[in-house]
């Protein structure tokens, strides 16, 4: 088995774990999707294969492009903390917030 196909299966293993929702539209979560949402709930254990798993870089990564409600405010500040410290990268402080916009007239 290949470093594609057990980076495969480990992203399986946590979507059928961590996702319990339909996708929208029937399309299969992206890689991203499954990596925030194991970031955000995964035990220790789970966390520590998927950094393994898919490199410190690409958590970064996910991490820039989260979109609101990927990762808690405790999830974030675990994650800034530690991927921040490892490699020196910088990480904004709060994650992504929804806005909502009042009309006025």
């Amino acid at each position: 088995m290949g470093n594609d196909d057990v980076l495969a299966a480990i992203l399986a293993e946590f979507a059928r774990k961590y996702l319990w929702w339909e996708p929208l539209g029937g399309e299969p979560f992206a890689e991203d999707r499954i990596i925030a949402q194991t970031m955000n709930l995964g035990t220790y254990d789970d966390i520590c294969l998927l950094e393994r798993a898919v490199g410190r870089h690409r958590l970064i990564g996910i991490m820039r492009r989260a979109e609101p409600g990927w990762l808690s405010d405790r999830s974030w500040e675990f994650w800034r903390g530690r991927l921040s410290f490892a490699t020196g990268e910088p990480i904004p402080q709060l994650p992504p917030r929804r806005e909502f916009h009042v009309a006025t007239s």
